[in-house]
């Protein structure tokens, strides 16, 4: 679906102006284009829907041979087609553009117009094609759906609300609308609809809609038993297990959580659900940065899942490395930074140091890098990310830069985007996006002649001269060098190496000068996957991370234990 045949966005009123003059001269697709445009500026005024029935008048077929379907369709074709067809006697077809416009552009109101929310149409296509209507909504939209998109799926819900009154007792059609209620914030309609459809027809899905919505109400303890008299209708349905087990961690009931899903694990190790959901829990358990990583390799040798996840990118989100940057180290006391030895330390210990530093340690660059690169630079650069392979994946955009432009981008930083976030960091933190142009380009030296093997590549040399050099890039160059070794098992072995001899050397300093460094280093070394035990240790003690150790685990059970007067949830059902 196109969004447009040019760049114009003429108002809906001098849109309907020519397409009424292009229809009383009979150029029928000239004043069908102009209907269409006029239908995106104002997808329920009654003028726009007027002209397109005279229109539909004029020319053949009910005016559909002037909207065709074709690879790439104007959403705004989309719709008038849609409209055309319900005229036609086609409303079910009508309704499934409407959905596809819908998912295109969200915050339209495609379908807030009468032949959709007339009673009459939910008589018309049934309880089966109405609950398929409302399934596809829900399929297309976010859960929550954002407050802003909301009144564009009120119409929608009018034609669940108008089939459920003609079908009170279809089991199917009260849980579809019970989802797209639940997703626009009609908790209690949401609630109301799914009870009604269990009610009417007990389902393991009903009760998956059901849990869903009691969940939402904040009635958790309801929810779960829903969810898991879903496991009842269907004890090979893993992915409830993995429901029921994110619901109890959101509500702190880890130990618990993790029952259902090793349970889950035990019938099938490699249910993409469930192995998601596990590593995930885990990680919350102790923060060891292995379970993000076997999570990596997972969706990295499966990348069929059954559905899209974001287990990885909500553990790393946030957090020092995995998921963002970590704020500039603080500057230097300036009596200590007014000595020239220690402001050219070579050993990276010393704090922060200005450009001219940076620059000669990527000498080779004797020149800016060239436009081309700063415009890419500077279109992908941000102070967060995903997860470390998202960034790796991203970072693909500067593989085609020669090694020279690399380092130019290095020495000679470009100017801060004129963008929202531009401005921020200019406002807030211009230091910041020097660590971002850092960061990204260290992140682009690593799709740098790829096809040079690991231990000789020129990546991997002008990457491990940069971490042995300068604080200001040694930060960014150790990141590079942890991301190709969360994307590439071979390399786990070297970078854990490199990490902690650089992060050894850094505490060895700290005994003798400050190291404004060490946290951002210790942080950077929990994201390293393979890190010997001593060093990970070390970067704990560093960062101020506490492990939770066994009795910690055990004592924190016995606490929820005490709070036993609250009726439990059973446990998972027994192994078969």
């Amino acid at each position: 679906m196109a969004e447009g045949t040019d760049g114009r966005a003429l108002p809906a009123t001098e849109e309907l102006a020519l397409a009424r003059r292009a229809l009383d001269a009979g150029e029928l697709a000239h004043a069908a284009n102009h209907v269409a445009s006029a239908l995106v500026r104002a997808p329920t005024l009654p003028e726009v829907h007027e002209t397109l029935a005279r229109l539909a008048a004029a020319g053949g077929n009910g005016g559909l041979d002037l909207f065709p379907l074709q690879h790439h369709t104007f959403v705004g074709a989309v719709v008038a087609r849609a409209h055309l067809l319900a005229a036609a006697g086609h409303p079910a077809e009508g309704l499934d553009l409407l959905v596809a416009a819908t998912a295109h552009t969200p915050r339209a109101d495609w379908a807030g117009v009468p032949w959709v929310t007339s009673p009459e149409l939910a008589e018309r296509i049934g309880p089966d094609r109405a609950a398929q209507v409302i399934m596809q909504v829900c399929a297309a939209a976010p859960d929550p759906v954002p407050a802003a998109d909301r009144p564009a799926l009120a119409a929608y819900l009018t034609l669940a609300r108008n089939a459920i009154t003609v079908h009170p007792e279809h089991g199917l059609l009260l849980g579809t609308a019970s989802a797209l209620a639940r997703r626009v914030g009609e908790v209690t309609l949401a609630v109301r609809w799914a009870t009604q459809g269990v009610r009417a027809a007990p389902s393991k899905l009903g009760e998956v809609w059901l849990g869903y919505a009691l969940r939402s109400a904040g009635r958790t303890r309801e929810a779960l038993a829903a969810l898991r008299r879903a496991v009842d209708h269907d004890p090979d349905d893993l992915a409830v297990y993995a429901d029921i087990a994110g619901t109890l961690a959101d509500h702190g009931r880890l130990e618990e959580a993790l029952g259902w899903i090793e349970h889950a694990l035990a019938r099938n190790p490699s249910f993409d659900c469930t192995v998601h959901t596990a590593h995930r829990l885990r990680f919350q358990r102790d923060g060891d940065v292995r379970h993000l990583v076997e999570l990596a390799d997972f969706i990295r040798d499966h990348p069929d899942d059954s559905h899209e996840h974001g287990d990885l990118a909500e553990c790393c989100r946030g957090r020092p490395w995995l998921g963002q940057l970590t704020p500039p180290a603080p500057a230097p006391d300036p009596a200590r930074s007014a000595d020239p030895a220690r402001s050219a330390d070579p050993s990276g210990t010393a704090g922060p140091v200005g450009l001219d530093p940076v620059a000669s340690a990527v000498r080779p660059a004797a020149s800016p890098p060239s436009a081309e690169a700063a415009r890419r630079l500077r279109e992908l650069a941000h102070p967060a990310w995903p997860h470390p392979p998202a960034a790796y994946d991203t970072a693909v955009a500067l593989a085609t830069l020669d090694l020279t432009d690399l380092l130019g981008l290095l020495a000679h930083p470009p100017e801060t985007p004129q963008t929202a976030l531009g401005r921020v960091l200019s406002g807030q933190d211009p230091s910041l996006w020097i660590r971002c142009v850092q960061v990204w380009t260290c992140l682009g030296l690593l799709h740098h002649r790829t096809d040079e093997p690991w231990a000789d590549s020129t990546r991997r040399r002008v990457l491990v001269e940069l971490a042995e050099g300068v604080e200001e890039l040694a930060e960014a160059a150790l990141f590079a060098l942890v991301t190709a070794a969360w994307v590439d098992p071979s390399v786990r072995a070297d970078v854990a190496r490199l990490v902690a001899g650089r992060l050894s050397a850094a505490t060895g300093a700290a005994r003798e000068r400050p190291t404004p460094a060490a946290l951002s280093l210790a942080h950077l070394a929990l994201a390293t996957p393979g890190l010997d035990k001593d060093t990970a240790a070390l970067a704990r003690a560093l960062a101020g991370v506490r492990t939770v150790r066994p009795r910690e685990r055990l004592r924190t059970l016995l606490r929820r234990l005490v709070r036993a007067l609250r009726p439990r949830l059973p446990g998972p059902p027994p192994p078969p």
